[in-house]
């Protein structure tokens, strides 16, 4: 579970009066877990997988809506022809928002609405 890599533990520390012992810790995994962050935002980034051209109808509404799509396309990266057709699609409904699509590694594209454009350059380390 992704929160034992973030325990913390403390060493005779004071929180309200009470000292921690050093196998004490906070689990910030599960402390995410109880916080639903799609209530209080807009503009969410979800998640899709292509399996094959057709599905492509079930996630452009999601982009109509005002989310971010985040395409994984490795289902189909060895058919040539689908990828391309999904592709050309994802432009189409992007253009059509007046959104924005790039390609992000080998097997994802990233989609967005109107008013989010996609920074082409990486950003990289000094």
């Amino acid at each position: 579970m992704i929160g034992d890599f973030f325990k913390k533990k403390t060493h005779k520390r004071v929180i309200k009066g009470e000292r921690l012992g050093s196998e004490e810790y906070i689990d910030l995994g599960e402390l995410m877990e109880s916080v639903d962050f799609s209530e209080e935002a807009e503009t969410l980034i979800k998640v899709a997988e292509i399996h094959r051209y057709e599905d492509i109808r079930k996630i452009t509404d999601e982009l109509y809506s005002g989310h971010i799509l985040l395409v994984d396309t490795e289902s189909i990266a060895g058919n040539r022809d689908a990828l391309k057709r999904v592709h050309n699609e994802l432009k189409a409904v992007a253009n059509d928002v007046s959104g924005d699509v790039a390609a992000v590694g080998q097997n994802f594209l990233a989609v967005t609405p109107a008013g989010i454009g996609i920074d082409r350059k990486k950003l990289k380390p000094f």
